[in-house]
């Protein structure tokens, strides 16, 4: 015999289940070993359920006597922590056995005589919310015991989250865990997946079809139920695979009314052939709308994603695009403006990603917002396999997630940049300030400026710096040759070649009042070593002055 079809002896084996009873008694007796064995998935599945952290004890099949009768819950767990202690009943049902009210009130009544805590149910049935029991029973026997629910496919989740992405400190509880993991996956554990849309979702979806479907109608209230489970089983799947708590996306209403909730599904499934819901991934961008078209026979998966604050319209596109190089060409991109309402501009990606302009009809209207949506076909089986709805739903999920959500990053803005400080001197002054101290409020490049019209030509490197400075601030210009009294009429001081500053208070620049040049000083000269205003009597000394040599730039064309 060779071994590859030997089977590994394994520490909670599934041959030998003969009948519902004994897989019944098997999966109870394996689960609560096991959550008293690894510390880590006890408290992982006990902790929600109100019980403090300390030592976790079970029991299976525990009598108690109730009237004349005798009962046998399935199991009891007891946590307890110094002089405290925990206590609840379990009652678990495995394949497609579904929980008895008359059961639970039976172990309500006990818990409640015992002074108990809680009573527990595991099952397939998987409720839409979490915290929700999908057994009505008498409200008035909750109030002093706590009823908790948790399915099957919770359970397997939430072990495999403890082991595979939590940790289990212990490797041999970290083995004896992966043996529980192991035999609830396996078919014969009676663990069961969410297989079955329900008796009624043959007739409702033929209803749709022909149009004659109403909120009234028998079965439409159990579809809708089954929906909303659906959609909780899809969310455990992704999680399971992510390591995440992906729970349904509710609003605060119907997490505190569920029959609002239902409600809701019922309206828009009579009206509109659609049953739509979302499921929030921690850490994703956007949450995943599920919109199943029972008319269209289409599954509608997407999300939507805020553009970014800065940058032009298809700058915007195209930051998009980057994000989806895994996504197929048959996404739906849709884009939203700024204080528009309705549909946006919608095209294909493979469209977009050729041609991005067809998601900006005008280009001054910012984009505020991306759709991204998926469209894959509807199941119409009730079950599960090929061609079923419950595939359907779970494999659109599962294939947009990996192709769009996962790769989508919300936009940030870049953070703030230092302005360049302005050219100094050696004591920190502006150059072309040197009177004035350095403000916050001189630009880099004062608005407006432009360069001169006239260039003078300089030996400014044979010049001293301060020297150098002044001249740069002054420009000659003039059409025609002043005479007289006139011959610095048409002198101004101008901003020329300072880059990093603003420009000067118009006093600063406005040209000094000057009188005509004496004769025997020539006019570059003068130019060059201004003088003040001088009255008539002082002309003879001027006419004596004679400046130290100096090295000077020549006049423009007008004045010589």
């Amino acid at each position: 015999m060779a071994e590859e079809s030997w089977n590994a002896a394994r520490l909670i084996p599934t041959s030998g289940i003969n009948g519902a009873e004994e897989q019944e008694r098997r999966a109870t007796s394996a689960l609560l070993a096991v959550l008293s064995a690894v510390k880590e998935f006890g408290r992982a599945i006990v902790a929600p359920l109100g019980a403090p952290a300390g030592t976790v004890e079970t029991y299976i099949e525990v009598p108690f006597t109730l009237g004349d009768k005798r009962l046998y819950p399935d199991g009891l767990v007891r946590v307890s922590r110094g002089q405290r202690s925990w206590t609840a009943l379990v009652e678990v049902k495995t394949g497609t056995n579904t929980l008895a009210a008359e059961q639970l009130e039976n172990y309500l009544d006990i818990a409640r005589e015992q002074g108990y805590d809680a009573v527990i149910t595991i099952s397939n049935e998987v409720p839409a919310v979490r915290g929700q029991h999908p057994t009505i029973v008498d409200r008035r026997k909750l109030r002093k015991v706590a009823l908790h629910h948790l399915p099957w496919v919770e359970v397997l989740a939430e072990a495999v989250m403890q082991k595979e992405f939590r940790g289990v400190a212990d490797p041999d509880q970290a083995w004896i865990l992966g043996e529980l993991i192991r035999y609830l996956e396996h078919p014969r554990s009676g663990a069961m997946s969410f297989e079955d849309m329900g008796a009624s979702w043959v007739p409702v979806r033929e209803a749709v079809h022909a149009g004659t479907l109403r909120a009234g109608d028998k079965g439409i209230q159990d579809v809708a139920s089954k929906f909303d489970a659906l959609l909780r089983y899809a969310g455990l799947r992704l999680g399971q695979r992510l390591g995440a708590d992906v729970q349904p996306a509710l609003t605060r209403k119907e997490l505190a009314d569920p029959a609002l909730r239902s409600q809701a599904l019922v309206q828009t499934l009579s009206a509109h052939g659609t049953l739509a819901g979302g499921i929030r991934i921690p850490g994703a961008t956007a949450t995943i709308t599920i919109t199943a078209d029972l008319r269209a026979n289409q599954i509608h998966c997407s999300c939507e994603l805020d553009a970014p604050k800065q940058g032009r319209p298809k700058t915007r596109v195209t930051w998009l695009l980057r994000q989806l190089e895994k996504a197929t060409d048959t996404l739906r991109v849709e884009a939203f403006t700024m204080h528009s309402r309705g549909p946006g501009t919608a095209e294909l990606l493979r469209t977009v990603r050729d041609n991005p302009d067809l998601l900006i009809t005008d280009p001054t209207r910012e984009l505020r917002a991306f759709r991204l949506t998926q469209i894959t076909p509807l199941g119409a089986k009730r079950g599960t396999g090929r061609g079923a709805f419950i595939d359907s739903v779970i494999d659109g999920v599962d294939t947009f997630y990996e192709e769009v959500v996962q790769h989508l990053r919300s936009w940030t803005a870049p953070p703030p940049r230092l302005r360049d400080d302005p050219e100094t001197d050696d004591a920190g002054v502006r150059t072309a300030l040197i009177s004035a101290g350095l403000s916050s409020q001189d630009d880099p490049e004062p608005a407006g400026h432009e360069a001169p019209a006239v260039a003078p030509s300089r030996e400014a490197s044979a010049e001293p710096a301060s020297r150098a400075a002044h001249d740069d601030d002054i420009e000659l210009t003039g059409s025609e040759e002043p005479t007289g009294s006139d011959a610095w009429s048409d002198v101004e001081r101008t901003e020329s070649e300072d880059p990093g500053g603003a420009h000067e208070p118009a006093a600063a620049l406005a040209p000094a009042a000057r009188e005509p040049v004496p004769a025997g000083i020539d006019r570059a000269t003068a130019s060059s070593h201004p003088m003040p205003r001088r009255t008539a009597s002082d002309a003879a000394a001027w006419s004596s002055y004679a400046p130290a040599p100096a090295v000077v730039r020549p006049l423009p064309s007008a004045f010589t």
